[in-house]
């Protein structure tokens, strides 16, 4: 199995023209968070270079979990700076519990300490035609000689598309709908979606689908943001498939990293957010579903707080398919 690696000069990201903030008004940008310090890095880079891109207002970079800075310290450097007005964006492909819940519940802590804050919550990424332009470029490019030498067809190339997976059934559907919308006028035999964590199909299976294909190729396309424990995880069990099936050429690509698509797509959010454009979905989302259907429970708003609630299990809770079934329409 082979790594694809894909990198552009950092300083060419710096080159991009991005359209004029309405507002100078600082912003969060808010990662998942990781314990990989390679990820780590990553992010607090990518960060840097957006701020790098207009320095009119703070960027300031923080964390949901597992490492920090914190949101919590995240809006202190703010109120120290002086800033009582704040955007907020959450750097997050898909609106699961961890948008809809976690960072909104964050934000509305800082509140206890800082009555006088007002938030401007942004939106995720979301199925965006610039990040579908910067998939199929790099599918592209492995149709090239370099990665392609033994000029394997599509017809004959197996799409294996990974999520992360999630604990909310709307956020799994984007992705299946994404992998659909990539797949559709590809010329690819097909695409298989599968998951690295929490819901179903995990990428083992995934392989096990791919297979049946009896493809000469199979691509391996990790829907990830940036490095981390998952992607490693994902090399791993590709290059472990790749010494179990060494008649099948395994091309595994890299998370999508620091890219100019990704840049201006924040300045899109960010400018959301000053205009007050934001658009949520929340018509399947189960959060919402849950308080139609209890009238005791509280209303559904992606500013309340809900309760904070951050599980890290030695053992994977959702491991068997039946579990998962049992319950992934529960609420926390």
């Amino acid at each position: 199995m082979r790594n694809v690696i894909i990198e552009k000069p950092i300083n060419d990201h710096l080159k991009i023209e991005l359209p004029p903030l309405p507002i100078q008004r600082p912003l969060l940008m808010i990662g998942h968070g990781t314990r990989d310090q390679n990820g780590r890095d990553v992010f607090m880079e990518f960060v840097e270079t957006y701020q790098k891109l207009d320095q009119s207002r703070p960027v300031i970079p923080c964390f949901l979990e597992l490492t920090e800075p914190t949101i919590a310290q995240g809006v202190d450097f703010c109120i120290q700076q002086g800033y009582e007005d704040i955007s907020a964006l959450p750097i997050l492909l898909f609106a699961a519990r961890h948008n809809k819940f976690d960072v909104t519940n964050e934000l509305d802590r800082t509140r206890l300490k800082y009555p006088q804050l007002k938030f401007h919550y942004g939106r995720h990424f979301g199925i965006n035609p610039s990040i579908l332009d910067l998939w199929q470029e790099r599918l592209a490019l492995l149709d090239t000689p370099p990665y392609n030498p033994d000029n394997i067809s599509r017809e004959e190339t197996v799409l294996l598309f990974v999520g992360r997976g999630s604990s909310d059934p709307d956020a799994n559907g984007d992705v299946l709908k994404f992998a659909r919308i990539l797949w559709e006028g590809s010329g690819y035999k097909t695409v298989e979606t599968c998951f690295i964590g929490i819901t179903h199909p995990r990428l083992e299976e995934g392989f096990k689908r791919a297979l049946l294909y009896q493809p000469k190729r199979i691509i391996v396309l990790p829907y990830f943001l940036f490095m981390g424990a998952l992607m490693k995880k994902i090399f791993r069990i590709s290059q472990e498939h790749q010494q179990l099936y060494s008649d099948i050429q395994i091309d595994c690509l890299p998370e999508m990293g620091i890219q100019p698509q990704l840049l201006q797509l924040i300045r899109e959010r960010e400018i959301e957010t000053q205009l007050g454009e934001v658009k949520m979905n929340c018509e399947m989302c189960k959060f919402r579903l849950n308080a139609l259907g209890n009238p005791d429970s509280h209303s559904h708003s992606h500013g309340h707080d809900h309760g904070h609630h951050h599980h890290h299990e030695s053992e994977d809770p959702l491991a068997k398919p039946e579990a998962y079934h049992q319950r992934i329409w529960q609420t926390p």
